[in-house]
């Protein structure tokens, strides 16, 4: 059995935070990082956007505004980010204030989902270049602390610390490694809502600012604006079952004028708190992308906003590009009514914050937008941490955004930096 120094399970930001920063402080130090898929995960492979104000990014349970400024000039100083422009916040700023709403000026660099992927090459040659070995490919697949050990589905590996950071997609991963390590957690919260796509002149306010965070009442906002070269997915999740169901997000490529589809697209979320009896918000969102998943035929669905204001569902002839001005950039998304799928309540909501939204930035109602559903964030495992550095376990320490210390790029990498503050006691 190869023995390392330390053992990072996770190459998103997390992991590449923790691992530079432990470079820095013990540069002879014994490093394997692992992947179950066979290239680097995470944000910054997916639009690769990143926020450097708090609190975007950093809960602020973990992270008070001082200790995460500290680490966010950590995260600057070693990216160093090219900050993009902004211009007329302050006429948006007051008209939503107007309405009881928020738009929170962010600093932001965006580097496009090709520019992410450069980054990221750039990092894992420096990672090597450094003595680091990188395992891609290779799934972690128990833990036992007391040997100090783990068990890939290729071999078995020792540690002297190991980190875990597996991201958003790692979620029930994460939660099976906790019940092996008996750390105690909670899920209780998640995210559930709708991705919008328009063309860019029905929400001009991107070329002001490139991702406008908006706040409305009832725990609604947007998140994740891509504009340009900007496009819809689907992602693909598994239940414990093995049933499929699928999710929306959004991305783009960097700006290139002669590549520019003329779309924006961007999430609008209601965060959803659980309380007894119902304990997991995992197993809720299952649910949800389940039936979802049964009314669009194994699709995610969507729905013209001309035919949701007029309470019927949308069908194939509604997207030809014809009737309206545009044909989604997600073919394959099912035409259906959203209304059916979505909690009532939710929706009610969502639906508030559009229009308050299109009162902001007038034109986002347009009948042609296209709504899709379900946009699901799953990144509220709330384990029980033993210090500030995020361990819950001799030796074990957790970050990024499965675990709950973050919710993006920037905050990821924080949390990875102040985990390996942590573990180099060990080495």
């Amino acid at each position: 059995m190869t023995t390392y120094d330390v053992i990072i399970v996770g190459t998103g930001p997390a992991g590449m935070g923790a691992a530079f920063s432990i470079i820095e402080k013990k540069p002879n130090a014994k490093i394997l990082m692992i992947d179950q898929t066979p290239y680097s995960t995470g944000g910054m492979r997916n639009d690769c956007k990143m926020n450097f104000t708090y609190p975007i990014g950093f809960p602020t349970e973990y992270w008070p505004e001082d200790l995460a400024n500290h680490y966010l000039d950590m995260v600057t100083e070693f990216l160093k980010p090219n900050i993009l422009p902004k211009s007329n916040i302050a006429t948006y700023q007051a008209r939503a204030e107007r309405l009881g709403c928020s738009l929170l000026e962010i600093k932001q660099t965006h580097l496009g989902t090709d520019g992410g992927l450069e980054l990221i090459k750039e990092l894992q040659k420096r990672l090597q270049e450094n003595g680091v070995e990188l395992a891609l490919g290779e799934t972690m697949e128990s833990i036992d602390n007391e040997k100090k050990c783990i068990k890939t589905d290729k071999r078995e590996l020792g540690y002297k610390t190991i980190l875990i950071a597996p991201g958003r997609h790692g979620f029930r991963f994460l939660q099976d490694v906790m019940k092996m390590l008996d750390v105690p957690f909670v899920d209780n919260i998640l995210d559930v809502g709708i991705r919008v796509e328009t063309r860019i002149e029905h929400y001009p306010i991107v070329k002001d600012y490139y991702d406008p965070k908006f706040y409305f009442p009832k725990q609604v906002r947007t998140f994740c604006t891509n504009s340009g070269n900007a496009h819809v997915v689907k992602e693909k999740y598994l239940t414990e079952k093995g049933d499929v169901w699928y999710s929306v997000n959004g991305h783009a490529f960097k700006a290139d004028e002669s590549k520019n589809n003329g779309l924006v697209n961007f999430a609008i979320l209601k965060t959803i708190r659980f309380t007894e009896p119902l304990a997991s918000g995992q197993e809720f969102a299952e649910h949800l992308g389940l039936m979802a998943s049964l009314m669009g035929g194994g699709k995610p669905l969507m729905q013209r906003v001309g035919d949701f204001r007029l309470g019927r569902r949308s069908k194939d002839f509604d997207f030809n590009g014809d009737l309206y001005d545009f044909k989604p950039s997600l073919t394959g998304a099912a035409p259906s009514d959203i209304s059916l799928a979505m909690p009532s309540k939710v929706l009610r909501f969502i639906w508030s914050g559009m229009k308050n939204l299109d009162t902001i930035v007038p034109g986002i109602l347009h009948p042609s937008t296209i709504m899709y559903y379900p946009e699901i964030k799953l990144y509220a495992n709330k384990p029980q941490y033993k210090d500030d550095h995020f361990q819950v376990a001799k030796s074990v320490f957790f970050a990024g955004d499965g675990a709950g210390t973050s919710r993006g790029i920037t905050g990821a990498w924080a949390s990875g930096i102040r985990a390996s503050e942590g573990m180099v006691e060990y080495i």
